[in-house]
């Protein structure tokens, strides 16, 4: 249960910045809503293909692991960006306007997604820490 929270939580986050991003570059509730709705969803949905790929890596790095977690946080940013400058072009055919928010995006994201996680840490160790306390 508290994972599919965690990951409706991470959704709301991506759609919230996606919405505002896009709101803020076209002054559309159309064009924000609709960003708000395929950039997060797409990256929600192949971001745990990354995630599985970069793990299977990082097992096998041995003492390179502090190398491949740096290059699996530039392939995560670069396919934040990719996403973000196709949602973008694909919805206002504008490619100065993709590529703004294929910088953006990804910046907002790094920024906050962590306070996000950080977040539903805390919340998982107080609820195993309440689950033990009541066994």
């Amino acid at each position: 249960m508290i994972i599919a929270a965690k990951k409706l939580s991470q959704v709301a986050t991506h759609m919230t910045l996606a919405f505002g991003l896009m709101y803020v570059m076209t002054g559309s509730l159309a064009f924000g809503g609709l960003a708000a709705i395929i950039e997060p969803v797409i990256n929600v949905a192949l971001l745990p293909l990354h995630e599985g790929f970069w793990q299977r890596l990082r097992a096998r790095a041995g003492r390179y692991a502090t190398a491949v977690l740096a290059a699996e946080k530039l392939s995560q940013t670069g396919f934040h960006m990719i996403v973000a400058m196709a949602v973008m072009y694909w919805a206002t055919g504008s490619l100065a306007l993709g590529g703004l928010a294929a910088v953006l995006e990804p910046i907002l994201n790094v920024v906050a997604l962590p306070y996000h996680d950080r977040l539903w840490e805390r919340f998982e160790a107080r609820a195993a820490g309440e689950r033990l306390a009541a066994a």
